[in-house]
């Protein structure tokens, strides 16, 4: 047994510094951060636009147009040329299509078109579906950062480089004698007859968009914004923009996005249609401020005047063991799990607790009833917490949050605010740096994380480098633990996820800042050790602050996770504030190829003798060929074949058209009635004075 095995929560509170020098770090980007487009140069590719692959006389737009997009759900491959560490990057890519898209990926199935991720020199794509069978996408050397990939499928589904706009011009200037002979071309722009950004703004923040350095000859950059505050956006590698995501969604058609539930920041009065529970003694109030605390919303951090709630259950006017309960709207699951992630606040008695429950509804119990899925306690006083809780729903269901006073004194009480639900796998852990930015840039900033285990049992640590002048490092560590006599060694296929969270209030608005790194245990040193072996026998004597001894094995990452600018912006500080969530998952299963499946017998035949028109696509469904029709937001085609045309302005003018024709119908239907009205009266007087006069005649 390893020389401390005490509970990891002991020094949950706690950043670790050891008293002993570590061993050098591997650094994985050789102290850079290179580009997709670095890359491929490199390498010495020459891709159209520096990573994509043209098929034949392909049309050239901004977003391809309705013939080559993908199905909403998209068949793929996972070749065994992978790397083991981009086959799970790229299925943690998948999960960020599914939260912000209606986009979904499914292992190839036998369907006639599929995306094959391959390992191939450099990065790179094809745009659009090419409808050619099998369609490769490269994820190579390098390529294995999340972002990357997400770029590479945004190609596949369509997009073009967002600087290739016909209205770069207006927000960029290209210094074309600082860019690389022969690449020049890589800067075209492309007029509005060939181009079509789907009314969407210019987006200096798109993950499409070239850094300022792309294709450079020297140190100067090739592209310079017109506003200088985007000078080092522009290029982003983190996640989707706002703007790729309402692009995207716009070009498929998607209402809602596939494994998104329920954002709330409490801003508008509604309170997101969440409910007081009938069965509590207490409620909890809408408010801006408490006198205790918080002083401000944890969304805007007191920055927006006239804005700013929260949720607050004041467990100083209550009893001890009074309980407030506020329920979500009824909320429907689809994909059996979910997470829930919300900020809590406590100022009140430090025994006061947050009960998560879940109102399950069935046919047999159409009330729902509730049921505790766990007890936060122990709650730090005075600051706002982020905390995550895994549910495991099949029903129809609401969340329901239970503010219980506890014993002891209270001058305030819980606060809660940005909640999050999604069906998603929650992070396994929470590393909280407060007072962070006083080590940006400062010699002592290096900070090791408390240590944690990961759902094997393996023992490790995460050690942030601030220290660096422009760049924040991280490294992932394997630390002895209490279960390594029980444990594979050396340590075989631990994917650790390390993510700089984005504290946007909402999660589908979030660029967080991730990087993922696989344990192979084939890994060697210099000196012949196999790298992710027993920390005891390889790493190096370390104490924690309370004297422990234990052995930190080499750690693993980059020292360009994210520039000090780019740590500055958007909300990865706030109130001075971090959180750094980690994840640690066996992807030893990867390692195993994937079946390929014979093609569908006949299916492609199929869709080659049904013919769709107006662009519409086919598609094979339970054995028939069928079309799926082109939209757009005032237009539709249908029919068998999309033969028929429909538009917001000829359902009006067929409506008006009907509205007159039945005007005009009635109009005639009333002249006839009464001209046949007034005939028949005139017959009837006629006939009257006829019969007067034979009358007068017969009295004479």
């Amino acid at each position: 047994m390893d020389s401390w095995y005490l509970p990891w929560f002991l020094f949950a509170a706690l950043l670790v510094v050891s008293g002993l020098p570590t061993p050098e770090n591997f650094d994985v980007d050789g102290g850079i951060d290179p580009d997709i487009f670095d890359i491929n140069e490199g390498l010495g590719l020459d891709l159209f636009e520096g990573d994509v692959r043209l098929a034949g006389t392909q049309d050239r737009n901004s977003i391809i147009g309705e013939t080559y997009r993908w199905p909403h759900t998209i068949p793929y491959v996972l070749e065994d040329s992978l790397d083991m560490n981009a086959k799970g990057v790229i299925l943690n890519a998948f999960e960020r299509y599914r939260l912000k898209t209606c986009i979904d990926f499914k292992p190839w199935a036998g369907e006639a078109n599929y995306i094959a991720v391959i390992k191939d020199s450099g990065c790179w794509s094809y745009v659009g579906n090419r409808r050619v069978g099998r369609q490769e996408l490269s994820i190579g050397e390098n390529c294995d950062r999340i972002a990357t990939v997400q770029h590479e499928f945004l190609h596949a589904l369509g997009f073009w480089h967002e600087q290739s706009r016909s209205d770069r011009d207006d927000y960029v200037s290209i210094i074309w004698d600082r860019i690389l002979s022969g690449r020049e071309h890589n800067f075209n722009t492309y007029d509005d007859q060939v181009s079509d950004s789907l009314n969407v703004p210019y987006d200096y923040t798109s993950v499409m968009h070239y850094s300022k350095t792309a294709f450079q000859n020297g140190t100067e950059p090739t592209i310079v914004t017109k506003i200088s505050d985007f000078a080092d956006v522009i290029g982003q590698r983190m996640d989707f923009s706002d703007y790729d995501l309402l692009k995207l969604n716009r070009l498929y058609n998607c209402s809602s996005s596939l494994s998104f539930m329920d954002s709330c920041d409490f801003e508008l009065e509604n309170v997101c249609g969440m409910i007081q529970s009938s069965g509590d003694n207490a409620d909890w109030q809408r408010v801006s401020q408490v006198p205790r605390g918080p002083d401000s919303d944890h969304s805007n951090m007191g920055q927006c005047k006239g804005s700013g709630f929260f949720m607050h259950f004041d467990s100083s006017s209550v009893n001890v063991g009074a309980m407030a309960v506020l329920e979500s709207r009824t909320l429907y699951p689809k994909r059996g799990f979910q997470c829930l992630q919300f900020f809590l606040y406590s100022s009140g008695s430090e025994n006061d607790q947050l009960n998560i429950y879940i109102r399950e509804y069935s046919a047999d119990d159409v009330n729902g009833s509730l049921t505790l899925v766990e007890e936060i306690k122990d709650i730090p006083i005075g600051s706002w917490q982020l905390y995550h809780v895994t549910l495991k729903v099949t029903n129809k269901f609401r969340v329901a949050f239970g503010g219980v006073r506890g014993t002891g004194a209270s001058l305030g009480g819980l606060s809660i605010d940005d909640i999050n639900l999604s069906e998603t796998q929650c992070p396994h852990h929470i590393w909280h740096i407060t007072n962070f930015t006083q080590f940006i840039g400062n010699p002592s900033g290096t900070l090791y994380s408390p240590p944690f285990y990961s759902s094997k049992g393996y023992a490790f640590q995460i050690f942030l480098n601030l220290n660096h002048l422009t760049n924040a490092g991280i490294y992932f560590h394997l630390i002895s633990g209490a279960n390594d006599d029980q444990l594979q060694w050396p340590c075989p296929w631990q994917q650790a996820t390390m993510t700089l969270l984005d504290q946007n209030p909402d999660i589908r608005q979030r660029m967080s800042n991730q990087r993922s790194i696989t344990t192979d245990p084939f890994m060697t040193t210099d000196n012949g050790n196999y790298f992710w072996d027993r920390p005891s026998n390889v790493g190096e004597v370390a104490f924690f602050p309370n004297g422990t001894q234990f052995r930190r094995g080499r750690g693993y990452g980059t020292s360009a996770f994210i520039t000090h600018e780019r740590l500055k912006s958007r909300d990865f500080i706030k109130g001075d504030d971090v959180y750094i969530l980690l994840t640690v998952e066996d992807i030893s299963h990867l390692n195993s190829t994937q079946t390929e499946p014979n093609p569908t017998p006949g299916s492609s035949e199929l869709c080659t003798d049904f013919q769709c028109e107006n662009d519409g696509l086919c598609t094979v469904r339970e054995g028939k060929a069928e079309c799926r029709c082109p939209s757009g937001e005032d237009w539709w085609y249908m029919g068998e074949r999309c033969e028929k045309r429909g538009s917001h302005r000829d359902t009006v003018i067929i409506a008006a058209s009907s509205t007159a024709g039945v005007f005009a119908l009635m109009l005639i239907v009333t002249l006839v009635s009464v001209y046949c009205t007034r005939k028949r009266y005139r017959q009837n007087a006629s006939s009257k004075t006829a019969d007067m006069t034979v009358r007068n005649q017969h009295a004479f």
